[in-house]
């Protein structure tokens, strides 16, 4: 459904508890200001109300969780269903089920489906827990500590992820504290075949498609190429699917549009749904580096396979393997590009329902606000905030891409920057 304004926005129960947030939640949180945020009430669809009941159409999944959509009704049943049976186990010590039937889904979904033989699985809670399970599993696995990650990369805000590489604006207040390990470079073969032959490098951390850094795509070939240089020099190929990861590119994984397969791929996000769980997936002969636990797991955490987190993934799973889900995301994909071209003649970077429109240097952050003010939720990537970005839910309709296309076309001339 189109957006439907009751108040101005933000109405005056979202700036009321703008203001008791910031007695008391840490300040380097949520951004507010007189126009920004509006604080969510329910969500359905690819509508989301806040809690001065305006309806908003969500042109960022949150985050890119909800491709099923906000409220998927087998998502809710499953998750209604579990809680009435069981909400807590102990991951690592006394396991469900669930856990069991989670872990062959995804062996079935990534390496057996590749055609690779079996996989096996590190369960964590969110995406920067799945980055760092699989630079320790890299570095059990060939005992080289460095880790080559690329420009533009946004891999997650904890330490290990951080030493990887990333944005430098979260790297740098922290940088006394994160072991120099890691090497960013430019999407060039040869400058990682240089950095590979020094013999210290046992990771190459890749997004197929980069999510926060703009919607790039890695050069044709380059995918192939880091696989010949990866296995050429001992170094385990990992690719950071958080994002782009089920069906999001309109592939189950977008590393599938290129035939490139991975040691190691790490997923969340859209996994659940809306429940925090991620996981790291690995081959067998790679995950098998970790020793056999012998009562004392050297990596996990208490809520480890949560047995809510895992219904939800095996229910999302299960739809995100019907090959029509991936056709859907396909021609949606195509037909919002289309759109949004036709509208303002601009760059449309990305693939399937992970877009990216270019808009100018520092213009993205604007065209978000002026885009929340008409009742649209969408966000800003890239370096310099010049992408505007657009990962809906699957089930976004010709009429909603219409309106947004609309809108989008009046902030290309109405706003500063524009050329009218």
């Amino acid at each position: 459904m189109l957006p439907e304004l009751k108040t101005p926005i933000p109405g005056p129960r979202s700036l009321a508890l703008a203001e008791r947030l910031r007695g008391h939640e840490s300040r380097n949180v949520t951004f507010t200001s007189p126009e920004f945020p509006v604080f969510w009430e329910r969500a359905e669809g690819t509508n989301i109300w806040d809690v001065d009941g305006n309806r908003f159409l969500d042109l960022s999944s949150a985050f890119a969780v909800a491709g099923l959509g906000h409220g998927n009704a087998g998502l809710r049943e499953a998750m209604h269903d579990q809680i009435d049976t069981l909400i807590h186990g102990m991951g690592d010590v006394h396991p469900t089920e669930l856990k069991v039937r989670l872990c062959e889904r995804l062996s079935e979904l990534t390496f057996e489906r590749w055609g690779q033989g079996d996989g096996k699985v590190l369960l964590c809670n969110s995406g920067f827990e799945a980055v760092e399970a699989a630079l320790k599993t890299a570095l059990l696995c060939t005992g080289k500590s460095g880790v080559l990650s690329f420009t533009g990369g946004y891999h997650g805000l904890g330490y290990g992820a951080l030493m990887a590489g990333g944005f430098e604006k979260f790297r740098s207040p922290f940088a006394s504290q994160l072991a120099d390990v890691g090497v960013v470079l430019p999407f060039d073969l040869d400058a990682v075949e240089g950095a590979l032959a020094g013999g210290e490098l046992g990771a190459i951390l890749i997004e197929p498609i980069q999510g926060r850094g703009g919607k790039v795509l890695a050069p044709d070939g380059f995918l192939s190429g880091l696989r010949a240089l990866a296995d050429d020099h001992g170094a385990m190929l990992i690719f950071d699917e958080i994002y782009s990861g089920l069906n999001r590119t309109g592939k189950l994984f977008a590393c599938e549009h290129w035939g490139v397969y991975p040691d190691l791929i790490c997923l969340g996000k859209a996994l659940t749904g809306g429940f925090p769980l991620s996981a790291c997936v690995g081959a067998s002969k790679v995950m098998d580096a970790w020793p056999e636990s012998s009562g004392e797991a050297l990596h996990t955490s208490t809520f480890l396979g949560n047995p809510l987190g895992c219904r939800m993934a095996l229910e999302s799973l299960d739809v995100h393997a019907r090959p029509e889900t991936a056709v859907g995301v396909a021609l949606a994909g195509d037909a919002l590009a289309s759109r949004l071209r036709a509208a303002t003649g601009a760059r449309v970077r990305g693939l399937g329902l992970m877009l990216g429109l270019e808009v100018g240097d520092g213009r993205g952050p604007e065209m978000m606000l002026a885009a929340l003010g008409d009742g649209i939720i969408l966000l800003a990537d890239g370096p310099s905030g010049e992408i505007l970005s657009f990962s809906p839910p699957f089930s976004i309709s010709g009429e909603e891409m219409d309106f947004v296309a609309g809108r989008v076309q009046e902030y290309f001339t109405s706003l500063p920057g524009s050329s009218s």
